[in-house]
């Protein structure tokens, strides 16, 4: 019995639990959360740039949980069924991925909205976001395919060289983005530090992206469009 399949259970835990507490979260802030107006998005800089009312936060925070619960328990569900252990193992590293983010940036969102947080340029807002990337670099390289996590591009489709490829590198890129971010969040200016941030990402998604193209074309087991 292989690793994954004995930390399964755990795994499935994890993506039950941080659900419910999401959806918990989002419920608790449409009928209890605070009556004033809150920050709902933020400009390049980190500056809150858009309000909108506890509904509005809540219900985004409920959307998050639900899409948690869809995708990782789908992920679940396909590895159980998965006659391949090596494709199952993949599944679920594509849920542990989905675990490590959306309920993360969904609890880091209500975090600097409920506060009332106007600037998520600061150390330990970025410090945070760096460390969600870094979890999810740490494994998005061993996700196998899927519809939902990864580099999902056209060529990564046609090629598995071309998608374990460009997952490894975009999974590699993003561990050391998040390494670098959570290591200088403490003394780096504002609003440098964000900008840097993402434009590390934005080089990241497009680099990856150029990877899946360039194996494929070189794949001698490509699959033709």
């Amino acid at each position: 019995m292989t690793a994954p399949r004995k930390s399964a259970p755990a795994l499935d835990a994890a993506t039950l639990g941080l659900g419910l507490i999401v959806g918990a979260v989002g419920v608790w802030t449409v009928f209890a959360g605070p009556t004033e107006l809150l920050p709902v998005h933020y400009d390049i800089s980190g500056q809150a740039d858009r309000w909108g009312t506890r509904v509005e936060v809540g219900g985004l925070l409920i959307g998050l949980a639900l899409l948690t619960l869809l995708l990782g328990g789908g992920m679940a569900v396909a590895a159980r069924r998965a006659d391949d252990p090596a494709r199952a193992r993949a599944l679920r590293y594509a849920q542990l991925v989905v675990v490590l983010s959306i309920p993360l940036v969904g609890l880091l969102a209500a975090s600097a909205s409920l506060s009332g947080t106007t600037n998520i340029g600061g150390a330990v807002p970025v410090a945070l976001i760096s460390l969600v990337l870094l979890l999810v670099g740490a494994f998005l390289g061993r996700v196998g395919p899927n519809p939902f996590v990864g580099v999902r591009t056209p060529w990564a489709f046609k090629s598995r060289l071309a998608w374990d490829r460009s997952n490894r590198l975009a999974g590699r890129l993003f561990f050391v983005i998040g390494l670098a971010g959570l290591l200088t969040a403490p003394f780096a200016p504002r609003p440098l530090n964000l900008y840097a941030l993402l434009v590390a990402i934005g080089i990241a998604a497009v680099w990856s992206v150029v990877e899946s193209w360039r194996v494929w074309r070189t794949d001698p087991d490509r699959q033709p469009f």
